[in-house]
């Protein structure tokens, strides 16, 4: 038999999960990790460049650099994965494979949205690129006042806390400019409130309220009117803004839809516990790519990676793969420069205040506003780079755990 596990996309998931099946597994087993590019960029600062604490040149480095020596790596672009045959096609290859691990993510597709693409740039901008957090800045340096909108055209999306975040911090930036009296700060979002989990909804909705931030739930984004600056919903409903933030709709890969592996939307219909793609052998997903329903944020693929490598080696021992993941996430939530809330929840249980990740001890708090969970934050990035991505473990296991959490 042959020995070939392929790793589709070269994110978060895709390197984390290439990184720890190479440690696992005995050399005999070829371990080819696939992405159309050699640029891994770290996501979470994007949400600090428009407030000047990030600079874009600092959020990219080389995937390879990141990867471990016997794996192969490889540049190119993945037009076909067949799942009957086993084989991935890429321009220039075909790959056949006994395991696939599917890491494509997600993107960001404003041209799905009516009218977006005439206000973009102009004004309506986002955080979820490089580019647009870039161009961002610039425009909130010369915002001098009037009515900033942020809306999340429709779910699922990226990270469901940075749209608060956005928020938040541009409170924060205001009020460091001195004109945020001069300036109105709304949250338009799909979702009933500020969160998709009702108590950590409850908690930022108040957090927004003492800011003067207004948050305007239920709200189906139809079109964005760059002309007469506003954005109406499928109700009906006009918003008007002079500087519009927004997530647009989000996609799964092409090459999953067009291999005929998606939901409809792009994403991987996945088992929510052995993270087994449905119907399919021998495939796991991981990361943004699957359509499980949790956060699509760069913890979930690090707790997902640990279920996928257990249940791959379970398999190639023969053995059942088990029924492990949770739906476990976590999140710091920056509230502004220098604080920062955390929450950690999974499918069934509810962010709870508490300790994390050690009980009674921390050092970090859930559900409330620190200074240590502003220094957890800053310190994750080192934590991505150097630990995280090599696949290494930090003794915290994939699931949620309850000691250390209030209940009541």
């Amino acid at each position: 038999m042959s020995k070939k596990i392929v790793v589709l996309g070269a994110g978060t998931g895709g390197t984390i999960i290439s990184n720890n099946l190479r440690r696992h597994l005995p050399e005999e087993w070829e371990i080819t990790v696939i992405d159309r590019d050699d640029n891994h960029v770290y996501q979470p600062g994007m949400l600090f460049v428009p407030f000047d604490l990030q600079k874009t040149g600092t959020l990219t480095r080389s995937r390879k650099r990141y990867i471990l020596p016997g794996i192969n790596f490889v540049i190119d672009e993945i037009t076909h994965v067949d799942t009957d045959k086993r084989t991935v096609k890429t321009k220039n290859h075909s790959f056949p494979y006994d395991f696939l691990v599917i890491c494509t993510g997600c993107k960001i597709a404003p041209e799905e949205n009516d009218g977006l693409m005439e206000a973009w740039g102009k004004n309506a901008f986002t955080f979820y690129s490089i580019e647009g957090a870039d161009l961002l800045r610039q425009k909130l340096k010369e915002f001098d006042g009037g009515k900033l909108v942020l809306d999340i055209a429709e779910v699922p999306f990226k990270c469901p806390v940075a749209p608060i975040e956005f928020v938040f911090m541009a409170d924060w930036y205001f009020r460091k400019k001195g004109i945020r009296k001069k300036v109105e700060i709304e949250l338009v979002t799909p979702l009933t409130g500020a969160f998709t989990k009702p108590k950590a909804s409850a908690v930022f909705g108040e957090s927004a309220k003492e800011k003067n931030i207004k948050i305007t739930p239920m709200f189906e984004l139809n079109e964005v009117n760059g002309k007469e600056k506003y954005i109406e919903s499928v109700q009906g409903d006009r918003i008007s803004y002079d500087t519009l933030v927004i997530i647009p709709t989000t996609t799964g890969d092409e090459v999953i839809s067009n291999s005929g592996l998606d939901d409809g939307i792009g994403f991987v219909p996945t088992h929510l516990n052995t993270l087994q793609a449905l119907k399919r052998e021998r495939v796991y997903v991981i990361g943004d790519a699957t359509n499980v329903p949790t956060s699509k944020a760069g913890s979930v693929a690090h707790y997902e990676a640990d279920v996928v490598v257990f249940n791959i080696m379970a398999e190639i021992h023969g053995i059942k793969p088990e029924e492990i993941y949770d739906g476990h996430s976590t999140c710091f939530i920056v509230y502004e420069k220098g604080t920062s809330s955390l929450i950690d929840f999974n499918y069934k249980i509810e962010p709870l205040p508490g300790k994390f990740p050690l009980p009674h001890m921390g050092p970090f708090s859930l559900l409330r506003e620190t200074k240590a969970n502003w220094y957890g934050k800053l310190g994750f990035e080192w934590l991505y780079w150097n630990v995280l991505l090599a696949g290494r473990h930090l003794g915290m296991p994939p699931t949620l755990v309850m000691a250390g959490k209030e209940i009541g």
